[in-house]
């Protein structure tokens, strides 16, 4: 297989350790995800190294012979001057075995003859809380076996910020089930623990667990394959749990080649082998010399190919850490010939991006209102909302999607009109406001094909939103379209614009002219700046232009005042004198007696 039918990968730099041998006493750090190098009992050098570490830690201790664990800092049970321990609490209870899971904290104990009870407690600023316990629900076996809960078959896992316990199921052969299932209990702070969802493995044999990006991974180790499971997926909800299937076919892990050491290494290509075992949720090491600590990930560019349903991989990848520039593809990808989905399937597309941007925008608005009434300051404080790769706004849209798409030749405008609709559509179904240079690239795109007559509907039934650069953009297609010049007054009419401030950006984008007639449909025309105006053309570099709005103004000094020259006061000299310069003094117009 290519790199392309690969899903999950182990970390481009792995963290090196020296294999355990009889000098060598290797141990991992679950809490803080570390290995720890012990040789000598600590008397040649304890190092310490994760992946995350940039700069590994070394230092010496005696050797005091077999070594239990390792104290790290001054906050401990342990004191070893007194070798003794600190009793912080005690509860009377049988043990069979326990788990214990560092990143929330909880611990669960096994009771019970049949060791399927478990009784979770939870460690926080020093106290230990009894939550309610529960019990896992075993599968049924032969009168001759006695069943029992393994501490093997158990894990605990944080998956979208809930705690859940994974029992992995096995049924006997005798059953009629087609394979061994995960079962997640959610296990809240407060309240009993649930029965929520049930992974079918559709297999019998050996597994392993992991939790990727809020991603269940299951391992076979017969046949050395792994599939993915997504919770937040839409599931078969029976009314109690939810029933998920593999989210894609099984794949093994991207095969990872290991340098080989030593003068052979330069010369030789073959990958060292070495066997892979799970050391922690997403960690790896191989059994090699020397050792290898990995983290595992999940590649998303080859699961676009794996999963053609368009809606259920925006779900997917939605809830993805790097998700962004992979939507963003995705995106283009079904706008392309070779590739084209059809209107509804965009239109699901767009309404899943846009669902998720309103609840930033929402959550962002709530925040600053929050702010500004001064509860900035409650307990517990307020927590501004994170922008997550999985908001992608209008501009992302815009600047990696459509704007290429609409300069694609080849591509039939009435399908370049639809999109470009359909997404508008999807903002204002959710309540977004059109960023104006949204509705500029529909006009441009009905401009660019004569289609005159749909803008024209468009802006009469208010499918584009009023918005000063859009009348704008109206004003400078007179000359192609005259009713654009009428739809813009009635759009700025509409919008109570300031009419100064729309002249200053008609003439900030050298339409002067446009800006000329604005101006003169509002009947302004007698008061406004004469330099303005000719600075404006002078600086378009268009002599003929010029010349009209030069020509425009002396008439206008004709009628206002009987003579067709400027005044001293409106300071226009140096376009006098340009306009000399290009046309002559016999250009210039003449006062009209009556």
């Amino acid at each position: 297989m290519g790199e392309e039918d690969y899903y999950l990968e182990l970390c481009e730099r792995p963290v090196h350790f020296e294999k355990a041998n009889p000098v060598n006493c290797v141990f991992f750090d679950e809490a803080n995800k570390q290995v720890f190098a012990v040789r000598s009992g600590g008397a040649t050098g304890v190092v310490v190294k994760g992946p995350d570490d940039r700069n590994p830690i070394s230092f010496r201790m005696d050797d005091k012979g077999e070594i239990l664990a390792v104290q790290r800092t001054s906050k401990t049970v342990v004191s070893p001057e007194k070798r003794s321990l600190k009793l912080l609490r005690s509860h009377n209870i049988n043990v069979n075995w326990y788990l214990y899971c560092p990143e929330s904290t909880v611990i669960l104990l096994s009771t019970t003859v049949l060791e399927n009870v478990l009784q979770p407690f939870y460690f926080r600023a020093g106290t230990m809380s009894k939550l309610p316990k529960f019990e896992i629900e075993l599968p049924a076996a032969p009168k001759s076996t006695k069943p029992s809960l393994s501490e093997r078959d158990i894990a605990m896992a944080t998956i979208y910020g809930q705690l859940y316990v994974l029992f992995l199921r096995h049924h006997s052969r005798t059953s009629n089930s087609t394979g061994a299932e995960v079962v997640l209990y959610h296990l809240p702070r407060e309240g009993p623990c649930k029965k929520m969802h049930i992974l079918k493995l559709n297999r019998t044999g050996k597994f392993a667990l992991n939790v990727v990006d809020n991603l269940v991974v299951v391992h076979h180790q017969d046949t050395e394959t792994s599939v993915i499971f997504d919770i937040k997926l839409r599931g078969e909800f029976d009314g109690t749990v939810t029933f998920h299937h593999p989210v894609l076919p099984a794949r093994s892990i991207q095969p990872y080649q290991i340098p080989m050491a030593g003068p052979a290494a330069v010369t030789s290509q073959s990958p060292v082998p070495c066997k892979l075992c799970i050391l922690h949720k997403g960690l790896y090491a191989a059994c090699s010399n020397p050792g290898y600590l990995w983290n595992l990930q999940v590649k998303l560019q080859p699961i676009v190919n794996l999963l053609p349903d368009k809606g259920r991989l925006m779900d997917f990848l939605l809830q993805r850490k790097e998700c962004k520039m992979v939507i963003l593809s995705v995106c283009s990808q079904m706008l392309r010939e070779s590739d084209r989905a059809t209107l509804p399937v965009i239109a699901t597309v767009f309404d899943k991006l846009n669902q998720e941007y309103k609840k930033y925008l929402d959550a962002e608005q709530s925040y600053t209102m929050a702010v500004e009434a001064g509860q900035s300051r409650s307990n517990p404080p307020l927590k501004r909302p994170v922008r997550t790769q999985a908001v992608v706004d209008q501009s992302d849209v815009y600047t990696h999607v459509l704007s290429a798409f609409t300069e694609n030749k080849e591509t039939p405008h009435k399908f370049v009109v639809a999109v470009l609709m359909e997404y508008i559509r999807s903002l204002n179904q959710f309540q977004i406001t059109v960023q104006h240079y949204l509705h500029e690239l529909v006009i441009k795109t009905l401009v660019q094909h004569n289609l005159f007559y749909t803008l024209h509907q468009f802006l009469q039934y208010h499918v584009l939103s009023d918005s000063k650069p859009l009348a704008c953009l109206l004003l400078s297609l007179e000359s192609f379209y005259p009713p654009a010049h009428q739809l813009s007054l009635d759009m700025l009419k509409r919008l109570s614009t300031a009419n100064d401030e729309i002249v200053e950006v008609l003439l900030s984008k050298h339409q002067v002219l446009a800006a000329l007639r604005f101006i003169r449909g509002i009947g302004g025309h007698d008061n406004i700046s004469a330099r303005k105006f000719l600075d404006a053309a002078k600086q378009t570099e268009d002599n003929m232009l010029f010349y009209t709005i030069f020509r425009f103004f002396e008439q206008r000094n004709q009628r206002l005042r009987g003579n067709p020259h400027f005044t001293p006061g409106e300071h226009c000299e140096e376009h006098v004198a340009f306009f000399k310069q290009v046309f002559g003094d016999q250009a210039l117009m003449r006062p009209t007696t009556f």
